[in-house]
C-alpha cells in the first residue's frame, strides 16, 4: 500500500504484490490506495456505509486542529467509526478510549471543509470501503488505527443475490404504499444502488432504515453479500410492520376526528336552527341566564359583585368544548349558590328557649343556665352573633344534642361536621382552583347546604383534629373561631371573602387538653360532668324508653319497665357519666321483648328487678369489696377521666427485708409517680417519732399499687389517698367508714386544690360513697354544683393532712402520730 502521499495525485499507477505475475497487472486511480494508517473520527447514534456522501460536525477542538492540518498537506482520507453508547450513569468523554469503539468502521474521503466558528467544523465526506480496526498506533490528540480494509468481490453475476437485491427493490416498494415518505428514499436508492451491485444496494438500504445503532452496526461488520442482504431484509420487514401499526393508527386518528369534526358543525347547525327559531337557547347563554337569575335574590358585597361579573363575561367568551367553560362554569356556580345576604328569622324568646332546652333534655341546669344567659345577651344586641361556645365532657352527656336543641330554639338552620382525625388544612379553608377536582372547605359547603348565613354550625371532636405534612387545620380554624377575624374568611377556592360573624359556632369535646391554646382561649367552654343516677332514671322514663320502644315496634300498654329495674340496669351494666350505654342496654330489652311477644303472643310484657339479668347477661360492674368492707392499707380515691369520673381503690402492702424500700405499679404517670414518692415520704415523717413505725418503714418494702393496670392513670389528685394508704398501713389501722377522698399533697403535708369536683362527686353517688374529703379551697366550687348533686353528701374539707387522719381513723389520731413516743 501507498503511504498518505498518494493522496496528492490522480493520475493512474501501476499496482503488483509479490504473488502477482506480470500479466496479471491492473491499473488503479491513486485516490483508491488507502493508506495503511487513519486518524479516527467517532460517530454516534448509527454508523455510516460506504458509498455514500453525508456531512460531519466536528466540535472537538484536537480534531479540528488535526484535520486542518492535513487538509493542508492535501492529506483527505480519514476513518470514521461508530462509538459505543456509555453506561448508564456515565457521561462520555470529548475524545473516547479504543475500548469504546466498534473494530469495523469505514474509510472516508475529505470532500469539502466549512468552519463557521472557532470551535465547529462542517465536513462534507464521501465514503469508500469497509475496514476494521488492528490496532491503534495512538490515542492523543486523536485517534489514530492501523486498518485491514475489507474488499469484496464482484457479485455482479450471482443470480441468487440477484433475486436478493429484487426483494430490497421490492420492500422498499411495499413501504412507499404504506408511507410515502419513503418515496424519496426509493428514489435515493434507484439513483445510487442498482441490480448489478448487490453489495453496494444492501449497504444503501440499510442505512435509510430506522433501525438502531448495534442492527445497523451489524450489517456493516458483515462482508460476506448474501449474509448481508439477508439481515438487510429482515430491517426492512420490521420497517414494513411498523408502518403497517403506524397506517392502522392514523386511521383510526382521522376517522374519530372526523366523527368529531361531523358533530360539531351538525351541532352548530342545530344551535342556528333552535336559535332562528326560538326553540331554546343555547347552552351557554341558558347557564348565563341561570347566574343571573341568581343574583335578584343575594344581596352581594362589592368584591363578591366585580368577581362574579367579571367571571360571567369571561364564561361568554368561551367555547363550551373548552376545558376552562367547565372550570368558569362550576366557579360561578358557588358563588351564585352562597346565601349572600341571607338570613333566617332569630326567634329572640327566652322563655320559648328555656322550655325546648326543658323539652330536649333532663338536668344539666347549670348548663342550662350558662345558654340561656348566652341567648340573653343576644337578644339585648338584637343578634345572636360574635361568641363560640365549647361543650366539654364525656361522651354520651348530650353535647350534640344540646346543640341541636339551641338552633331549634333560636330558629336556626343545624348543621353538624367532625373535624376528628382531620389533618388537611384546605378541609377547612379549600383548595386553589389550579387543582383538578379542587372544591372549598367545609364552612363554604356547609353554608350552601343551609341555604342561610346564619346556621348554628357544630364542629364535632375538636379535640381529636389532627396535624401533618398537609398542613395544621386547627390553625386554620382559628381563624375562623374568632370574631374579630371571621368577618373576612377568605376560603382559598372561592377567593372571595364571606362574612362568618353571623354563624353562631358551637365546638365539643371530651377534653381540653389536646385542644391547642390559641384555639381554645377563642371559645366559652361549658363543662357537662355527667348525670347522676336519679337524673339517669328520669332519662331513661322520659326519653330513652318511648325512643328505643318506638325503634322496636312496641305500643304504650306492651312493655313496661319499673323504676327499680332502671336503677339496677344502671349499677350493673351503665355506670359510666353519660346515658349512651343505658340506651342500648333499653334497646336489648325492648328487642328481647318485641320477639317474646311475636313467639308467645303475651298481652304484655313487664321487666322488674329480676328479669334484667336473663335478658343482659351478667353485670358489666360490681361493687369493689375495699370499698364496702375496708381493709388495712387500702383507702378508696375519686379520679378525672376523659369518660368521666371515677372510683379507683388504693393499695399497699409491706414485705418485710433488710434495708427500707419503696415501690409504685399500676400504669402511674410521671406526676403520679412524684405523688406517691411526696406520700411516702411525708407519711415517714409524719411517724418519725413513733418507733414501732419507724421499726417497720426501716425494715420493709412498701408496695403501692393502684388497680385496673392495664390503664394508663396520671394526675396530683391521689396525693392524699395515697398517704392516707400508707399511713393506714403502718399504723395497722382501717379506715374507721366508708368514704373517699382526692386532693394535692404537699411534702408539708399541705392539702391543696384539684380539679373536676362534679365529675368525682357523680363517680362517688354511683357508688354509694356519701363521706367525700376534698381540699378546702375547693369548698367553692362545692357549693355551686345544683342540689341533686349535693344532696345527700357528707363533705369534709380539710386544708392539712393531719385533719385526714382524724376522719379516717379517729380519735386514735388525736395523739398528734408525729409526736408519739
Amino acid at each position: 500500500m501507498a503511504q498518505d502521499k498518494a493522496d496528492t495525485t490522480h493520475e493512474p499507477v501501476e499496482v503488483m504484490s509479490d504473488a502477482t505475475a506480470p500479466e496479471e497487472r491492473t491499473l488503479v486511480l491513486a485516490r483508491e490506495i488507502y493508506p495503511e494508517e487513519l486518524p479516527i473520527i467517532p460517530v454516534v447514534g448509527r454508523p455510516m456505509f460506504p458509498r455514500l456522501t453525508a456531512p460531519v460536525a466536528i466540535d472537538n477542538p484536537e480534531m479540528i486542529a488535526v484535520l486542518t492540518e492535513r487538509a493542508k498537506r492535501k492529506l483527505r482520507h480519514v476513518g470514521v467509526i461508530l462509538r459505543k453508547d456509555p453506561a448508564p450513569g456515565v457521561e462520555p468523554g470529548p475524545l473516547p478510549d479504543p475500548d469504546e469503539m466498534f473494530k469495523v468502521g469505514v474509510v472516508a474521503e475529505i470532500v469539502q471543509m466549512a468552519q463557521p466558528s472557532e470551535n465547529l467544523i462542517h465536513v462534507l465526506v464521501t465514503t469508500h470501503e469497509r475496514f476494521r480496526v488492528s490496532s491503534y498506533v495512538s490515542t492523543k490528540p486523536v485517534l489514530v488505527a492501523r486498518v485491514e480494509y475489507m474488499l469484496e468481490a464482484d457479485m455482479s453475476d450471482n443470480p441468487e443475490l440477484k433475486a436478493f437485491s429484487i426483494s430490497v427493490v421490492q420492500a422498499i416498494k411495499s413501504l412507499i404504499q404504506l408511507n410515502p415518505l419513503h418515496k424519496e428514499e426509493l428514489g435515493l436508492l434507484m439513483q445510487h444502488g442498482n441490480l448489478s451491485e448487490p453489495g453496494r444496494l444492501a449497504d444503501i438500504a440499510a442505512a435509510l432504515t430506522t433501525a438502531t445503532a448495534a442492527e445497523q452496526q451489524e450489517v456493516l461488520e458483515t462482508v460476506s453479500v448474501r449474509d448481508r442482504l439477508s439481515k438487510v431484509l429482515l430491517l426492512l420487514r420490521k420497517e414494513i410492520d411498523i408502518s403497517r401499526i403506524q397506517a392502522k393508527i392514523g386511521k383510526q386518528i382521522d376517522e374519530k376526528v372526523t366523527k368529531n369534526q361531523r358533530e360539531f358543525f351538525l351541532r352548530e347547525q342545530l344551535k342556528m336552527i333552535k336559535k332562528e327559531l326560538g326553540l331554546e337557547k343555547e347552552g351557554k347563554e341558558s347557564e348565563v341566564d341561570r347566574f343571573q337569575e341568581r343574583l335578584t335574590s343575594l344581596k352581594l358585597t362589592a368584591e363578591a359583585q366585580e368577581r362574579i361579573n367579571e367571571e360571567i363575561e369571561k364564561l361568554k367568551l368561551l367555547e363550551p368544548i373548552s376545558p376552562e367553560f367547565a372550570v368558569t362554569r362550576n366557579y360561578l356556580d358557588w358563588l351564585t349558590v352562597m346565601p349572600w345576604g341571607v338570613f333566617t328569622q332569630d326567634q329572640l324568646d327566652l322563655p320559648r328557649a328555656a322550655r325546648m332546652l326543658d323539652e330536649d333534655h333532663y338536668g344539666l341546669q347549670d348548663v342550662k343556665e350558662r345558654i340561656l344567659e348566652f341567648l340573653a345577651v343576644g337578644i339585648l344586641k338584637g343578634r345572636i352573633a360574635g361568641s363560640i361556645l365549647c361543650f366539654v365532657g364525656p361522651p354520651g352527656v348530650g353535647k350534640t344534642s344540646l346543640g341541636r336543641s339551641i338552633a331549634r330554639a333560636v330558629g336556626r338552620q343545624f348543621y353538624r361536621f367532625s373535624v376528628g382525625g382531620m389533618r388537611d388544612e384546605a378541609e377547612i379553608k379549600g383548595h386553589r382552583r389550579t387543582y383538578i377536582g379542587a372544591m372549598p372547605g367545609k364552612l363554604i359547603q356547609v353554608l350552601k347546604i343551609c341555604k342561610s348565613a346564619n346556621p348554628v354550625i357544630m364542629i364535632d371532636e375538636i379535640d381529636k383534629i389532627g396535624m401533618s405534612y398537609q398542613g395544621d387545620p386547627a390553625s386554620a380554624l382559628l381563624e375562623v373561631l374568632d370574631p374579630e377575624q371571621n368577618a373576612d374568611f377568605l376560603d382559598h377556592y372561592l377567593d372571595v371573602r364571606f362574612d362568618l360573624r353571623n354563624v353562631f359556632f358551637i365546638c365539643t369535646a371530651n377534653q381540653t387538653d389536646t385542644i391547642p391554646r390559641p384555639l381554645l382561649d377563642r371559645m366559652e367552654t361549658i363543662n357537662l360532668a355527667g348525670y347522676i343516677t336519679e337524673e339517669k332514671i328520669e332519662i331513661a322514663r322520659r326519653y330513652l324508653i318511648p325512643k328505643e320502644r318506638s325503634a322496636s315496634g312496641l305500643r304504650t300498654d306492651q312493655i313496661k319497665i319499673t323504676t327499680p329495674a332502671i336503677r339496677h340496669i344502671i349499677d350493673g351494666w351503665a355506670r359510666e357519666a353519660g346515658v349512651r350505654s343505658l340506651e342500648k342496654q333499653i334497646g336489648k330489652i325492648m328487642r328481647k321483648s318485641a320477639r317474646k311477644i311475636v313467639e308467645k303472643a303475651p298481652h304484655d310484657v313487664r321487666i322488674d328487678v329480676a328479669d334484667v339479668e336473663p335478658m343482659l347477661g351478667r353485670p358489666l360492674f360490681a361493687d369493689d369489696p375495699n370499698m364496702t368492707q375496708p381493709s388495712i392499707g387500702v383507702v378508696t380515691g375519686l379520679a378525672w377521666t376523659s369518660l368521666g369520673g371515677d372510683t379507683l381503690s388504693i393499695e399497699a402492702i409491706a414485705l418485710p427485708g433488710e434495708k427500707p424500700g419503696y415501690k409504685q405499679t399500676g400504669q402511674l404517670g410521671e406526676v403520679m409517680v412524684e405523688s406517691s414518692e411526696i406520700a411516702y415520704s411525708y407519711v415517714r415523717s409524719l411517724l418519725r417519732d413513733d418507733s414501732e413505725a419507724t421499726k417497720q418503714l426501716e425494715h420493709s418494702l412498701i408496695h403501692l399499687h393502684v388497680p385496673a393496670g392495664a390503664t394508663k392513670k396520671d394526675g396530683p389528685s391521689a396525693g392524699i389517698t395515697m398517704a392516707a394508704a400508707l399511713y393506714s398501713l403502718v399504723t395497722k389501722q382501717r379506715v374507721r367508714q366508708r368514704l373517699a377522698m382526692t386532693g394535692e399533697l404537699t411534702l408539708t403535708g399541705r392539702v391543696m386544690p384539684i380539679g373536676g369536683i362534679k365529675e368525682k362527686i357523680i363517680a362517688a353517688r354511683r357508688s354509694g360513697i356519701k363521706t367525700l374529703i376534698f381540699p378546702a379551697e375547693n369548698r367553692k366550687d362545692f357549693d355551686i354544683l345544683p342540689e341533686p348533686v349535693r344532696k345527700g353528701l357528707d363533705p369534709r374539707f380539710v386544708e392539712r393532712f393531719e385533719e385526714v387522719v382524724e376522719i379516717c381513723f379517729g380519735k386514735h389520731s388525736d395523739a398528734k402520730p408525729a409526736r408519739r413516743k
